[in-house]
């Protein structure tokens, strides 16, 4: 292998090792979807249940507003898990 070659597989290395440590202030619902190894769709029944603490964007998708997930919520997730159903039709 080329001197070349080698410094071209090390840069592509690098670019991959930068893509999987950048760290987010907010994630959308797709991203946080894809850290936590879930569908879109339960993430969203998540944020929309109180299970994950996540805010309304402002910007629009379709008719619909989107939901942006923090970063300190991700990692909450990641301790601690799901938190407990809200309201009175809790089990």
């Amino acid at each position: 292998m080329s001197t070349d070659e080698r410094l071209d597989k090390i840069e592509r290395l690098l670019e991959q090792l930068v893509t999987k440590t950048v760290i987010k202030s907010w994630y959308t619902v797709e991203e946080f979807a894809l850290l936590v190894g879930r569908s879109s769709f339960t993430c969203r029944e998540w944020c929309r249940l109180g299970r994950i603490k996540a805010e309304k964007s402002m910007t629009q998708a379709g008719s619909a507003t989107t939901w942006s997930i923090s970063n300190d919520e991700y990692l909450r997730y990641q301790r601690e898990g799901l938190l407990p159903l809200r309201g009175s039709n809790a089990a």
